[in-house]
């Protein structure tokens, strides 16, 4: 009886530990309000030029296969994750560096994204870059949703 209730918590507490790593992975890594927040500026409040509109259309295409690859990768670290817990069944070694390596891949995401957000700024004027800022600082600064 006492082996089929410690094989039942330990079975439990996998069960948990993969559900809490999947719903983090949900959480953490959607396409960021930043992001969507500065889409919606560029393309519906602000008026740009023909120009603007091409050099920032050609940024956006680039980031998009980036940021496609990235999010590959995070697919593959979340299946190395899921063995290494399968093959673990507990916080081990390989466990730990799956979950270092899906954060390298997280924050390369994070810092590429905020390079294109840079890049697309360098496209606009000195006045759109200003309602650009103010934009960027406001999606930062709210509340997650």
């Amino acid at each position: 009886m006492t082996l089929r209730r410690y094989a039942l918590v330990a079975l439990v507490a996998f069960a948990a530990a993969l559900a809490a790593v999947l719903v983090a992975r949900t959480w953490l890594a959607p396409t960021p309000h930043v992001e969507s927040e500065v889409h919606a500026l560029l393309h519906q409040r602000m008026t740009l030029d023909a120009a603007q509109e091409q050099r920032i259309h050609a940024l956006e295409a680039a980031f998009a296969q980036r940021r496609e690859a990235l999010e590959a990768e995070m697919r593959a670290d979340n299946e190395r994750l899921a063995a290494a817990i399968e093959g673990e069944h507990g916080y081990g070694p390989k466990v730990a560096e799956a979950v270092d390596r899906s954060h390298h891949v997280m924050g390369q995401l994070q810092k590429e994204t905020l390079q294109h957000i840079f890049a697309m700024r360098g496209v606009l004027r000195p006045d759109q870059a200003a309602q650009f800022d103010a934009a960027i600082v406001k999606a930062l600064t709210q509340p997650a949703r």
